[in-house]
């Protein structure tokens, strides 16, 4: 009998192992593949043909088809795919089917591919393979789910993100401008493992619309940030609207003068929106000082909890930023008003790590070491110090880092940055080989012995021009 039970857990083992091997080297989508195909050798398939032209004219259903089947996710998965920029955007880039190229998809249960088939006239035309028997109950809606994804992905695409900022003297209005900010999750100095947390949350919002339905809620999400200032809660903002496509209401409360406005701002907000309220602790404090207007805590509270989003409409995210949540009352941030609480420390050497790989494409360098030391011993900037410093040294990897090091060492907040600058333009004669020519060497080295005669001279940093 043992001898059974250590069969059976060896078994187990191996095939876990495979499975792990399959998975890391990417050799389980080709098996999935071929066991696809060996199923469909026990179907009868019909074949129909969506070509590029109809005549003279381009062909719609082509068009929106190619939109369609660039964002399935086994194309991700393929062996060999083409990478293009669109006509509006050429920083959108997208996949797309090569020629002859075929790919799977699934839809109410049945799998169908398509073929990217290239014809004599050097157009294309797509070739679905369907199963006989799933034609008649699919096929229909199968063409409605592809209209209506592809209609979302080129509004997305073609719609400009705006940002809505309160008018002043707290009338109902918003006014709007372009909303252009560049941050994105790839970009922001974050534990990996909690981006991808997010970006999993949001995309499992995008689809639940029917969820919220069916449960009888809101169709919308909030979020708190907190951490010092400079730490990237607005930077995170612009991230989460750039990656739902969404539009941003800034909500300025020192500008709303009672609580009928506050409702009127919301109610004039649109869905696929942001709507983002920034230092909301400052403000309560101000609230109970009577240093604000005439909004109450019972107001602030209806806004947080979504009641007005049911008269308002749906898909909508809430975002409340402020520095600590300890000064709160914490039955204002509780389940129902906020759903998720997002922590923004000042600085550490993991985030360091990213600021430098962003701004000087920097992955590894002799002088982390020391910076892991420095940030181990307790001292620590906010990402925004740090930033600065990098980008008003980003011709020097070298002299980035150790203005990030002086900055540490004076008292790991940023001040004491004269003495910091000043060493660290001592430290550059030691920079002079870094790519520079020998005549700029010089020239360096003459302005360095310059300021090592002028130490007690106030020392500046110049704008970036």
């Amino acid at each position: 009998m043992s001898i059974i039970w250590n069969l059976i857990i060896i078994i187990i083992f191996v095939l876990f192992l495979l499975r792990f091997i399959l998975i890391k080297t990417g050799l389980i989508y080709p098996l999935k593949e071929l066991t696809a195909t060996i199923q469909d050798c026990f179907y009868v398939h019909q074949y129909l043909k969506v070509p590029e032209f109809n005549e003279s004219q381009h062909n719609l259903l082509y068009r929106k088809l190619t939109l369609y089947l660039n964002s399935l996710p086994s194309l991700q998965h393929s062996d060999s795919i083409n990478l293009l920029t669109t006509f509006n955007n050429q920083n959108d880039v997208v996949l797309s089917l090569q020629p002859n190229q075929t790919i799977r998809d699934h839809f109410l249960g049945s799998t169908l591919s398509w073929k990217n088939q290239p014809e004599p006239n050097r157009t294309h035309s797509f070739v679905l393979a369907i199963r006989k028997a799933d034609k008649r109950r699919i096929l229909r809606p199968y063409l409605s789910h592809i209209h209506a994804i592809a209609d979302e992905i080129e509004n997305q695409r073609n719609r400009q993100l705006r940002l809505f900022i309160t008018a002043a003297g707290g009338n109902s209005r918003w006014r709007s401008i372009p909303f252009t900010h560049p941050s994105t999750f790839d970009t922001m100095a974050m534990e990996s493992d909690l981006k991808e947390k997010i970006k999993s949350d949001l995309e499992s919002f995008l689809k639940a619309k029917q969820y919220y339905r069916r449960i009888g809620r809101v169709w919308k999400r909030s979020f708190l940030l907190y951490g010092p200032s400079g730490t990237g809660k607005s930077s995170f903002v612009a991230a989460m609207a750039n990656f739902l496509s969404y539009d941003v209401y800034d909500v300025d409360l020192s500008k709303i003068r009672c609580d009928s406005d506050l409702r009127s701002l919301l109610l004039e907000t649109t869905p696929k929106s942001i709507v983002v309220v920034e230092d909301l602790d400052r403000l309560l404090a101000a609230e109970k000082s009577k240093a604000t207007s005439f909004l109450t805590m019972s107001g602030i509270q209806n806004f947080m909890d979504g009641i007005l989003s049911t008269c308002c409409g749906e898909e909508r995210v809430m975002v409340f930023t402020m520095s600590s949540k300890d000064r709160v009352d914490p039955n204002l941030i509780r389940p129902g008003r906020v759903d998720v609480h997002i922590q923004f420390p000042l600085c550490d050497f993991s985030a360091f790590k990213s600021l430098a790989s962003n701004y000087l494409g920097v992955r590894e360098h002799k002088l982390f070491p020391q910076v892991e030391e420095i940030f181990r011993q307790g001292a620590s900037l906010s990402h925004s110090e740090i930033g600065e410093l990098m980008i008003s040294n980003r011709n020097s990897p070298s002299r980035a880092i150790k203005s990030v090091i002086g900055a540490l060492r004076t008292d790991g907040d940023g001040r004491g940055t004269e003495e910091m600058i000043q060493r660290q333009r001592r430290d550059d004669v030691d920079e002079s080989h870094e790519g520079f020519g020998r005549v700029k060497d010089l020239r360096r080295l003459y302005s360095m012995f310059k300021l090592r005669n002028n130490r007690r001279s106030r020392a500046s940093i110049s704008p970036l021009p």
